[in-house]
């Protein structure tokens, strides 16, 4: 009889923290995506980069216009003034391909700066959740392979993200 509560006992001891020690999952992406924080930043730099590249259009369509008119003077003007005119539209050209790469880079630089600070804001709250719930590890989704959606704690993540953080400062 005392074998029998001792393996008992062993087998409940073993069991309690196994259960204690599931990893939780939750998925970084769909937080950046659908919080509101998130959501705010990614409309706020899609506004930009969209102005930038319809600026840049509108650039170019100058530029083509006046490549079309200075090939149509070619016979008319001096040989030297052609290639002055060729010149100066180069450098134009150089010009928009650089301010084209310096938009990107911008927003690329911005687009890190917002998802750095959101995750800067969801680490306590992520840490908090644990201490409440009594989770000793969570994950990020895209490293699992399958997991049980009982353990998907993003909702939650976002429903506290969301009153916690309403916009993320990109400036």
């Amino acid at each position: 009889m005392k074998k029998f509560i001792l393996i008992l006992f062993i087998i409940t001891a073993i069991k309690q923290p196994l259960a204690a020690e599931l990893p939780y999952y939750l998925d970084f992406k769909q937080i950046l995506n659908e919080s509101a924080a998130g959501k705010k930043a990614q409309s706020s730099l899609k506004k930009k980069l969209d102005n930038g590249l319809a600026s840049l259009s509108k650039r170019e369509k100058s530029l083509q216009e006046e490549e079309k008119k200075i090939i149509s003077q070619k016979k008319i003007i001096s040989a030297e003034e052609y290639k002055k005119k060729v010149t100066g539209l180069r450098e134009k050209v150089g010009k928009l391909q650089k301010d084209r790469n310096n938009l990107l880079k911008d927003i690329s630089t911005q687009r890190s700066k917002a998802r750095n600070e959101l995750l800067r804001n969801l680490n306590p709250i992520i840490k908090d959740y644990m201490i409440e719930k009594k989770i000793r590890y969570v994950m990020d989704k895209k490293s699992l392979i399958l997991a049980d959606e009982k353990l998907d704690i993003t909702k939650d993540i976002i429903k506290i993200l969301n009153s916690k953080l309403k916009e993320i400062k990109l400036n």
